[in-house]
């Protein structure tokens, strides 16, 4: 992806009528939205609604069919994309690690550092500064140098938040960050999250299809179904029984024995 000079930083991801196909399934169906510096947005939905696909996009990734991406304040278009990426932090969800894997903690991530130096040079003595910052933060200095396969699900995240923090982004996305993870490893890790938003000053969009695991900090929801974007707004507006039961396709009844915290919202 090329960047091209835009006069508009103060709104860091500007996605117009963005339409994204992968062969027959239309991922996004003309989608549209915009975040603000620094805001915190949860998006949630069910599997299949295009949630991982729109952080793709924001990344620099995915192939638009039609509409028009701008991030940190530059049109994403055909191209190279390396300039860009590097200033965008990707967490997935975990997967298995072989226990074999011959790579530290540390190593790992200094692998965030890469989009910095490039490939071709060699880490000094700043770079592994900012590797031993990001694992402090993290909360895994004390195991920087364990393998990286011999982890648990829950330091394994940390140590990807934490390859994601090496690169010093600006932008912070997070796509179903906890899944797989026991309650207090999800917990944890959403207050983790929420603390780096915090004190990095970031811009963060936070994918989850859970609702339990939405953060309860976000500044906005986005709501997405089947491609598009059918709510945005704040937490208190959108997330209700009868919301919920029209995005996930479930019983009202359902909804309020899950989750009988949150108010049934209007008829």
């Amino acid at each position: 992806m090329q960047l091209a000079d835009s006069v508009n930083n103060n709104i860091p991801i500007e996605i117009e009528n963005v339409v994204v196909s992968y062969r027959e399934d239309v991922a996004l169906r003309g989608v549209s939205l915009r975040v603000g510096a620094g805001e915190f947005v949860g998006v949630i939905g069910p599997n299949g609604a295009g949630k991982t696909t729109l952080l793709t996009i924001v990344n620099g990734l995915g192939k638009l069919v039609s509409g028009r991406v701008t991030v940190l304040g530059k049109p994403v278009v055909n191209g190279g994309r390396h300039k860009l990426r590097r200033q965008v932090g990707y967490v997935a969800q975990i997967e298995d690690i072989d226990p074999r894997v011959p790579m530290s903690v540390r190593e790992v991530v200094l692998v965030g550092r890469y989009g910095v130096l490039g490939l071709f040079k060699r880490a000094g003595k700043h770079d592994w500064a900012v590797v031993g910052e990001a694992l402090e933060m993290v909360g895994m200095s004390h195991l920087a140098n364990r393998p990286i396969g011999h982890l648990s699900g829950g330091e394994q995240q940390r140590v990807s938040i934490a390859r994601c923090l090496a690169q010093e982004p600006r932008l912070f996305l997070l796509d179903e960050p906890t899944a797989s993870l026991d309650w207090k490893a999800q917990t944890e890790i959403l207050e983790l999250v929420k603390r780096i938003h915090d004190e990095r000053h970031l811009t963060t969009l936070f994918v989850t299809h859970d609702l339990d695991a939405l953060p309860h900090t976000c500044d906005r929801v986005v709501l997405m179904k089947g491609g598009l974007i059918v709510g945005d707004g704040t937490p208190d507006d959108l997330i209700s029984a009868e919301s919920l039961s029209r995005l996930y396709d479930l019983p009202l009844s359902v909804v309020e024995e899950r989750h009988p915290h949150i108010h049934k919202g209007k008829s």
